[in-house]
């Protein structure tokens, strides 16, 4: 079938070639468009925090991504002069349609007012500057705006830069290492437009998501930048076996070659896909749109590269021809002639004289990196991770410098009275009081807001709600015990009646949910993952042990990865050398993300060694000749695709957000990993000897019984009277001769 494909591939290539050019233009056009679907929300639906998000959009006309928190430092002002600044900040927020001031306080010399609007995140976000004007027209020259919509704004054209940025380092260092591992020829242009044809159709398609779902502000840069990765290591190895097998068939056409090596090189990457895809395809089920997000993102990267694989790329070399892949003046690294002889072969046949020394070593590096986990702490967010010189985050700066990062995104605990006009009740404002007075005596509360009208009631008196403003950022240690005692402390003794219910919500409570969410399902989710990988690369290699085998690596890899990642970010090693974000916390959604990610980014490269053994392997070769000759031809251009790949996400870790950072950086250190795999992988298979193969000869030994077992009779009939008008089985199908085998005697 893949042989068929190809070849009508070749048949149409310029028709291949001007659809994917067409897909390109379409992408790249959608890709301009959309920064205004993308969003921040951590909205968990069906828990408390979403029903109170529900609450302030329907019943108070706020929008929790919609409100503005406006900051202005003074010195020694009086309290009528701090009233004239209230009223500034009042007549500069008037400026904005649906907003209302829901309330100010003085915090050690700086004044604090929340801006509330009814608008989503990117409506809101484009208010920012008309509120920063309106400040500035009332001569408050130095109020800072900040909140998610001013974050958005902010951070949305650093993205850009840094998406930008990050392509000319991934696009600069890939065609320096294509050069001096290709030569100097037409085919280094290839990968990069093979990386087009999978980055912008893939931003186009989640354009097209956007329109219906939710979806994350990071999203472009994780697509542009792995895709760019994903794309060249993939042509690059498509090309890499493509002047392989036009130095094994000189004599050849150049449409046989490209089918020879999409045979091969084409079915393993379609496998590598395969399992990404499927990895990613796990987030799907996390029932939060966040991590859906994600892995529809996810999921459309390695499927375009796929597609792109099996279409563009012959249809390219079918337009190149021979001549196209030759190098002229420098032949590039890759182009070795006897590689058994080279330094993969002697480096493998070492490793095999040596296993046990190198086996203890390399898991002694492994467990070293991955003990660093027990310092491992997760966050839902991180507002201390913005750039420095961004407005917003220098409000945030005075917010955690006066009063404490909990001021820019308090609590807020929405009271349901269950019936309108039930606010008024002597027994509802005495139970409202003493919650609010309980809350307030709680260490980590810096003060609490409440009152009996608006905007702390709504219009139909069934709904209170109590503004709680912490000391610390939403994700630290004790915002969450803070939430705790709010449930299990606080609110039952408030004195409530039964009907009563008290949500809360706001980015705290939201940021709770969500790590709880993803701790009931993360699990589950890594088994899933495991047991799909397992499956597949038990029906490619028909062996029980090697899947087994290379799960455990992967994860053990993995585990080093995010091992090294705790060093760096959380305990700073190597930070500032990196200039990496040195952070308390680490992000959760990344360690779920990263692991889906990295496990098929390890299972990729696994695929293309262990692909390139089984064919030796199946030609005749021994165990140890099999594993030599299979790390000597792939050993090279894999280390080469990895470095690649290390070289475009450090468009991530140039960047500006430590979101970012963790997943190039994690991604990089497990591509390091592939070093101490490289030099494990001999030893696990030398040790294992010819056991990788037994499921494959028990198979075909069980189908080869069933078909002399089970044919039926009328079949077995029909194929001796069609063998006797064959002139005895000399033109006979293998079917054929195996039901003749089965009726003679013996």
């Amino acid at each position: 079938m893949l042989e068929r494909w190809t070849r009508a591939v070749i048949r149409h290539r310029k028709k291949v070639v001007s659809i994917w050019l067409i897909f390109i233009v379409l992408g790249a056009v959608a890709s301009t468009k959309l920064s205004g679907h993308l969003t921040t929300s951590l909205t968990i639906p069906g828990s408390g925090s979403a029903r109170a998000s529900e609450i302030l959009v329907e019943k108070f006309h706020e929008n929790n991504e919609g409100t503005f928190t406006v900051f202005l430092n003074f010195k020694n002002a009086s309290k009528p002069e701090i009233k004239l600044f209230e009223s500034k900040i009042a007549r500069a927020a008037s400026e904005l349609p649906t907003a209302q001031v829901t309330q100010q306080r003085v915090l050690s010399g700086a004044l604090f007012a929340s801006i509330s609007t009814s608008y989503n995140l990117t409506e809101a976000a484009s208010l920012t500057e008309t509120l920063r004007n309106a400040l500035k027209a009332q001569g408050l020259h130095t109020a800072l705006v900040t909140g998610p919509p001013a974050i958005y704004k902010d951070v949305t054209a650093v993205l850009a830069r840094d998406l930008q940025h990050g392509e000319a380092i991934a696009i600069a260092i890939s065609l320096f290492l294509l050069l001096l591992l290709l030569g100097f020829c037409r085919a280094v242009a290839v990968p990069f437009l093979f990386a087009a044809a999978t980055i912008f159709p893939a931003l186009g398609g989640v354009y097209l998501l956007a329109q219906k779902f939710l979806m994350v502000l990071y999203i472009p840069n994780i697509v542009a930048l792995v895709g760019l990765g994903l794309a060249i290591d993939y042509s690059l190895l498509i090309l890499h076996r493509f002047r392989g097998e036009i130095r094994q068939m000189p004599a050849s056409s150049s449409e046989d070659a490209i089918v020879a090596t999409m045979k091969t090189a084409g079915r393993t990457i379609t496998i590598s896909g395969l399992t990404v895809g499927l990895g990613l395809a796990t987030l799907l089920l996390v029932p939060i749109p966040f991590m859906r997000s994600l892995g529809a993102a996810g999921i459309l990267v390695p499927t375009v590269a796929v597609v792109a694989a099996l279409s563009l790329q012959p249809a390219l070399l079918s337009l190149l021809g021979p001549r196209g892949v030759t190098p002229l003046f420098f032949d590039g690294l890759l182009v070795r002639r006897d590689l058994n002889r080279g330094l993969w072969a002697r480096l493998v046949r070492l490793v095999i004289r040596r296993p046990l020394h190198v086996l203890i070593f390399s898991l002694t590096i492994l467990l070293f990196l991955a003990s660093s986990l027990i310092w491992l702490k997760v966050t839902p967010s991180s507002l201390t991770a913005l750039p420095t010189n961004l407005e917003s985050a220098r409000a945030l700066s005075v917010a955690t410098d006066r009063a404490g990062a909990g001021a820019i995104t308090p609590i807020q605990v929405l009271i349901d009275l269950a019936q309108p006009g039930q606010s008024k009740l002597a027994l509802n404002q005495k139970a409202r009081v003493k919650l609010s007075t309980l809350i307030t005596k709680n260490s980590e509360v810096l003060f609490t807001a409440t009152g009996e009208r608006p905007p702390f009631v709504d219009a139909t008196g069934q709904y209170l709600r109590i503004f709680v403003i912490g000391r610390h950022d939403l994700g630290a240690p004790a915002t969450e015990k803070l939430l705790e005692d709010l449930k299990i402390k606080y609110i039952p003794l408030a004195g409530f009646t039964a009907t009563t219910n008290v949500y809360l919500g706001g980015e705290p409570a939201q940021g709770a949910d969500l790590l709880k969410r993803l701790a009931k399902f993360f699990p589950g989710i890594a088994l899933l993952i495991i047991l799909i990988s397992y499956f597949v690369l038990l029906c490619t290699f028909r062996s029980l042990i090697l899947p087994l085998k290379a799960i455990a690596l992967d994860l053990m890899s993995i585990a080093a990865a995010y091992g090294a990642l705790t060093l760096v970010f959380q305990n700073g090693i190597g930070s500032a050398l990196l200039g990496t974000y040195h952070l308390p916390q680490i992000e959760a959604w990344v360690l779920i993300f990263l692991f889906a990610v990295l496990f098929g980014l390890s299972m990729d490269y696994e695929l293309f060694m262990v692909t390139r053994m089984r064919e030796a392997r199946d030609r005749g070769a021994s165990n140890e000749e099999a594993i030599v000759e299979g790390l000597s031809q792939t050993g090279g251009v894999i280390t080469a695709a990895a470095v690649i790949l290390v070289g475009a996400l450090s468009g991530f870790v140039f960047g500006h957000f430590a979101g970012l950072h963790d997943s190039a950086a994690r991604s990089r250190a497990a591509v390091r990993e592939l070093a101490v795999r490289f030099s494990r992988r001999p030893d696990r298979h030398c040790r294992f000897r010819d056991r990788h193969a037994q499921l494959g000869r028990a198979v075909r030994r069980a189908r080869d019984r069933r078909r002399q077992r089970h044919v039926p009779a009328l079949v077995r009939a029909g194929s001796a009277r069609r063998a006797q008008r064959c002139g005895g089985g000399e033109h006979l199908t293998d079917e054929h001769r195996l039901v003749r085998a089965a009726d003679d005697p013996p």
